[in-house]
């Protein structure tokens, strides 16, 4: 995978790769553990993945703490406002990332998945990201 292209990772992204690690989203958490791409985060979309990671057992958020590389926090200015046409505001913050830091959006949402072109950012599932082979 290529390290130039940068990713979001929305929470149910780690869910899925907890529970199926063999699984798109199992191989794209992979691969930024082995750091061969990069993933984009903020302190909120990090507090976000911690809080719902931790309410499900038997995920735990110290199988993926180590994800957050320090030199990929993006540490400017998002709206998530921008984005209030996503049903769920928690989502809002990974999109407005997303947007912001010019990345993909790796989600199984389907309010992110159904329009797309209406939030100006790429989303993807993560086995579309898996098979449009991003690896540049």
């Amino acid at each position: 995978m290529n390290r130039e292209v940068s990713i979001v990772l929305d929470t149910n992204v780690f869910v899925a790769a907890g529970f199926r690690p063999e699984n798109g989203a199992g191989q794209i958490v992979s691969a930024v553990r082995d750091r061969r791409i990069r993933m984009v985060w903020s302190r909120a979309t990090r507090r976000e993945t911690r809080r719902i990671l931790e309410q499900i057992p038997p995920l735990s958020w110290n199988a993926v703490e180590d994800l957050f590389h320090p030199e990929n926090e993006f540490a400017y200015i998002v709206h998530p406002e921008r984005f209030d046409s996503i049903p769920d505001p928690e989502d809002r913050k990974f999109a407005a990332l997303a947007y912001a830091a010019g990345a993909i959006l790796i989600s199984g949402d389907d309010h992110l998945l159904a329009n797309p072109h209406r939030l100006d950012i790429l989303v993807l599932t993560p086995g579309e990201f898996i098979r449009d082979d991003w690896r540049g």
